[in-house]
């Protein structure tokens, strides 16, 4: 026991670690058949169990209510998770949900709370010797600590619009929210690469996958729009492997924008990844480009034939982490993946021996290629067995303590052998393939020159290049991608679990969509009991149902509330029920998550709703539509009025005149076939306007 001293590091880390570890937690759930419940109390018992309060709601803060998890990452880094539970009826921001409404959510009413899981980016400076109460910045401190200091400064409002800044920061590790209807959004995770000198990608979006099971959330959406090396990696990763990196999780593509449909993305995918490479290779009597000489280099190391951009940039991306690590064994060893082999080792020592005697003729200041060193053997040998020795020549140890050395050509991008002095004390030798640094760029440059629709090149034939044109462009534009949890199958034992449907019988259906609530009874519970539960789950979970009441079991016609509710739906199953919710005191704005706001989207590409794209809405009839689908460039102003095409051909038709009027000379009609191309532009003063919305996930 220490007494009015500081304790030994060694006593204080006990603390750190007898705190949950962040690639364990939260630990899976026992498994019970009563075990599901639904988000709305799954999240009330979890806080309880795991986290402690930080922010307490308050008049100044009337609401956000912020909770915290310290995670050991090891036993001198602690990361922070931070629970922000916001009450949706008290913010001063807006209650809408812009993820939901571009995800296909915009028909749910608005939730009354959202759970934000957030890891800072400025988390990981936590030092676990510290009490974690003490860790935070100076600015971090007003989260947490001073709202009576902020109070007696007047400085209210600067706290508060730093704190909502925190919901908006995308530089986040890991930012997610989750609507009190189990329903969430990713909305930004960075790892290395986006800032975190702990956590890779994957350890955190596993920390999220296990969240999410444990909270029983239903569905999580999440924006792609990451980038690794400075290229679109849902479009490599597609590629590579036929899916979104999230879809390592489940995530899967639905819908997307510009009315892309799964078995369009899934065409998109196959098209891409198929793509021969033979129409990029070296062909005789034409000149030899860049491009030829980076792929047949790639192909070179290759123990297996690259036909395919899957295979191409597979192969690449398998060799960043070789580049990195400690050189293979330098004995040569027969590659058992090849179809027909029909050399021994004695084979292979044979022609590197004669390899070496060609270098040895050589200065050592000089690299003697690749290409040369074939030239020279030929004759004697095939040029299958002169492939597979050339990569392995690469480190192999030399009588008068030499070894052979390579390089990668900078200018060329050619291998390059010679023979070096091997000098005392050299831990390792050279690796027979390119740098780190090297690889990426040539990855760089074969995006650019073939996935890239902005930057492809030119290749015969022509009809292909359309086809790939055409795949890239709708595989970038599929950014929203979804996973859904299930957690509707159920196999419930001693609690009855049912999900009820509920009818509104004094409100319109139009757009409105109201998502099923899980409602869990005891064996015994009757009719009543079901619908007092159900009114007040869906009375805890949406803000226009406060004075929700359900009136009626639908498809029973008139029936006792006092029967057991087992003896109609067993133990699990659907119930649809009709009561009604008055949208008094101003709750008819929480009617939806689109909002009060009343717009038609009709674009020619067949969205109906808004997508997250760049959008205008016509001066005439007020419909919107892509302004990528009017033939206006992303780059280029919207202009300041704009006619629709459907407009102009009514126009056309009650004038029974071309052009007589000014105001017809003065419209301009682009025709073309293809969606993108059609626009009517129509000089003078209007209002344009732009539904753009962009979210950072990495």
């Amino acid at each position: 026991m220490v007494v009015n001293e500081r304790p030994t590091k060694r006593a204080r880390r006990r603390v750190s670690a007898d705190l949950p570890d962040l690639f364990t937690f939260p630990p899976p759930p026992p498994p019970s058949p009563d075990s599901p419940e639904a988000f709305r109390d799954n999240v009330r018992g979890f806080l309880g169990r795991h986290a402690r309060v930080t922010l307490p709601s308050s008049s100044l803060f009337p609401s956000l209510l912020t909770w915290q998890i310290a995670l050991r990452v090891d036993p001198s880094v602690v990361l922070p998770l931070d629970i922000v539970e916001e009450d949706v009826t008290r913010s001063r921001r807006s209650v809408y949900c812009d993820q939901c409404r571009v995800v296909g959510w915009s028909g749910h009413p608005v939730c009354r709370k959202r759970y934000h899981f957030i890891i800072r980016s400025n988390a990981e400076s936590c030092d676990s010797e510290t009490p974690f109460q003490f860790q935070q910045q100076p600015q971090q401190e007003k989260w947490c600590n001073s709202i009576s200091a902020t109070a007696a400064e007047d400085k209210a409002d600067d706290v508060e619009e730093w704190a909502y800044n925190q919901l908006h920061d995308n530089t986040h590790l890991l930012h997610a929210v989750i609507h009190s209807n189990g329903f969430a959004h990713l909305l930004t995770l960075n790892g290395r690469q986006g800032g975190s000198t702990t956590l890779s990608g994957r350890h955190i979006m596993d920390l999220w996958d296990r969240l999410c099971l444990a909270l029983s959330v239903r569905k999580v959406s999440v924006m792609d729009v990451s980038k690794k090396y400075g290229m679109e990696y849902r479009l490599l990763h597609a590629v590579t492997h036929g899916r979104s990196w999230y879809g390592n999780w489940g995530y899967e593509f639905q819908s997307g924008s510009y009315a892309l449909t799964q078995d369009s993305y899934l065409k998109a995918v196959e098209t891409i990844s198929t793509l021969p490479l033979h129409p990029f290779q070296f062909q005789p009597r034409k000149p030899r480009t860049r491009l030829h000489s980076v792929i047949a280099f790639y192909q070179s190391f290759s123990n297996t034939q690259l036909q395919t951009t899957k295979d191409l940039f597979t192969f690449m991306f398998s060799l960043i982490p070789k580049s990195r690590g400690p050189a293979p064994s330098k004995r040569p060893k027969l590659d058992s993946s090849n179809i027909l082999c029909v050399w021994t080792a004695n084979d292979v020592q044979h022609v590197q021996q004669a390899m070496i005697k060609l270098l040895s003729a050589v200065c050592e200041p000089n690299w003697v290629s690749k290409r040369a060193l074939k030239g020279a053997l030929y004759k004697t040998f095939s040029p299958e067995l002169l492939d597979y020795s050339l990569q392995h020549l690469g480190g192999q140890l030399v009588a008068n303590n030499m070894v052979v050395e390579t390089r990668c050509n900078p200018d060329s991008t050619g291998v390059e052998y010679r023979l070096e002095t091997l000098t005392i004390g050299r831990s390792e030798l050279k690796p027979n393939f390119p740098s780190e640094q090297q690889i990426l760029g040539d990855l760089k440059f074969l995006y650019d020159s073939i996935l890239h629709p902005d930057t492809m090149l030119c290749y015969a034939p022509q009809a292909m290049r359309e086809n790939v044109l055409d795949a890239a462009t709708k595989l970038l534009d599929c950014k929203q991608f979804i996973k859904d949890y299930k957690p509707d199958k159920i196999e419930a034992a001693s609690l009855i679990h049912l999900w009820c449907n509920v009818q509104l019988s004094d409100h319109s259906k139009d757009d409105f969509v109201l998502p099923p609530e899980l409602i869990v009874l005891p064996m015994n519970a009757t009719l009543a009991d079901l619908k007092s539960e159900a009114t007040k789950a869906f009375q805890e979970v949406y803000a226009m149902f406060k004075k929700f009441e359900v009136e009626e079991l639908l498809g029973y016609g008139s029936i006792d509330d006092s029967i057991t509710a087992k003896l109609l739906f067993g133990t699990s199953g659907t119930v649809q029920l009709k009561g009604k919710c008055p949208a008094k005191h101003g709750l008819n704005r929480f009617r939806m998550e689109r909002g009060i706001e009343s717009w038609i989207v009709d674009c020619t590409c067949g969205t109906k709703d808004d997508d997250g794209e760049r959008m205008m809405a016509c001066d005439t009839c007020g419909v919107w539509q892509h302004t990528r689908c009017a033939g206006i460039r992303c780059s280029d102003e919207i202009p300041a009025k704009f006619v629709c095409l459907r407009c102009m051909s009514s126009f056309r038709e009650k004038s029974h005149s071309s052009c007589d009027s000014a105001k017809e000379a003065r419209c301009v009609l682009v025709t073309n076939t293809t969606c993108r191309a059609k626009a009517v532009r129509a000089d003078g003063q209007g209002v344009a306007s732009n539904l753009n919305m962009t979210f950072s996930v990495r």
